[in-house]
């Protein structure tokens, strides 16, 4: 699915560096989405959703670590060996 290239574009090549001691890894991919346009929303069983036009929502949550992800969500994943994130999509 093409928005989910667009997703992992925003955190891959984001418009500020995600700084642990400053904010959120929560905080900073919502910043990082709604600076590519998309609209980030609050969400009761996520961290947050982006919400598709037509008002169909894609649920979000972030970790810094890939262990035990449930699958029906998007997952934004921070290494922080290498100081990047990484996307990985619902199944």
């Amino acid at each position: 699915m093409q928005i989910f290239q667009v997703i992992e574009e925003a955190i891959k090549k984001p418009p500020i560096p995600h700084e642990p001691a400053k904010q959120s890894l929560k905080a900073w991919a919502m910043y990082c989405l709604r600076d590519r346009g998309f609209k980030v929303v609050y969400a009761q069983n996520a961290d947050f959703a982006i919400e598709m036009k037509g008002g169909e929502k894609l649920y979000f949550k972030v970790t810094n670590t890939d262990d035990n992800l449930d699958h029906q969500f998007g997952w934004i994943v921070w290494n922080s060996a290498t100081k990047t994130a990484s996307l990985v999509p619902p199944q």
